[in-house]
């Protein structure tokens, strides 16, 4: 929660109502405060007024009121950026979160969900982000072609991680990694679909020395996104 409040401090007005049970502003005196300071409507609530709020299992007793995080992609791809993360037809919102999240640890400059992606304020999604959806820019386009467009105005390499690509992530592929990047990721049970990879500049694969078949996608991206981080620094 005071991951939202810091986005509510650097973008004001974001943040509209913080409720919370008496045990919550117990636990953390200094969020109930901290959020009347920016502006925040606050409210206790009790526990089973909370768990009505909360769309989860085990909900934690304090819920906020937020604007959604989405931006243009104009927005989102403003600036010079060096590493995006692209998710193309991700459906499954903990996957997303998770690439979300990785891509925050990774130094990524922003995140495209692209065509038919989950939205990234789904309940789940938001949870499994830990708060990094409020750290970089998310912007969400169904239109595949000018997610690729905008990238390619920006003079990123667009790079698809592929199982079977021509481009083996190892030490050969450093001066690549070295560009500004921007990854291409696909769904979970299909990976990328054959147009949309074509569309990259490579296509590259992560070698598996073992006898695992593949990788999942949230390891795949972070496997990606740290080769490039690795290269940009």
């Amino acid at each position: 929660m005071h991951e939202a409040l810091t986005w509510a401090d650097e973008q004001p007005g974001r943040v509209h109502d913080l409720f919370l049970t008496d045990a919550v502003a117990d636990r953390d005196p200094t969020l109930e405060d901290r959020a009347t300071a920016l502006g925040v409507r606050v409210a206790r609530v009790t526990e089973k007024a909370a768990a009505g709020l909360s769309d989860t299992v085990s909900p934690q007793g304090v819920v906020a009121v937020c604007s959604t995080v989405a931006v243009g992609l104009d927005a989102a791809l403003a600036g010079t950026p060096r590493l995006v993360t692209v998710l193309v037809g991700v459906a499954d919102p903990g996957n997303a979160g998770t690439v979300i999240r990785t891509s925050d640890a990774a130094g990524a400059d922003a995140v495209v969900l692209a065509g038919d992606a989950v939205d990234p304020h789904n309940g789940k999604c938001v949870r499994s982000t830990m708060g990094s959806l409020f750290h970089l820019p998310l912007a969400v386009s169904r239109d595949v072609d000018a997610v690729v467009t905008a990238l390619r105005e920006r003079g990123l390499t667009l790079l698809a991680a592929a199982g079977d690509g021509e481009t083996v992530l190892d030490a050969s592929a450093d001066a690549l990694l070295a560009e500004p990047t921007a990854w291409l990721l696909g769904s979970e049970a299909h990976g990328l679909d054959d147009r949309t990879a074509a569309l990259a500049d490579h296509r590259v694969r992560v070698p598996i020395h073992g006898r695992a078949e593949s990788l999942n996608l949230a390891t795949a991206a972070a496997v990606c996104l740290y080769a490039s981080a690795r290269a940009h620094h």
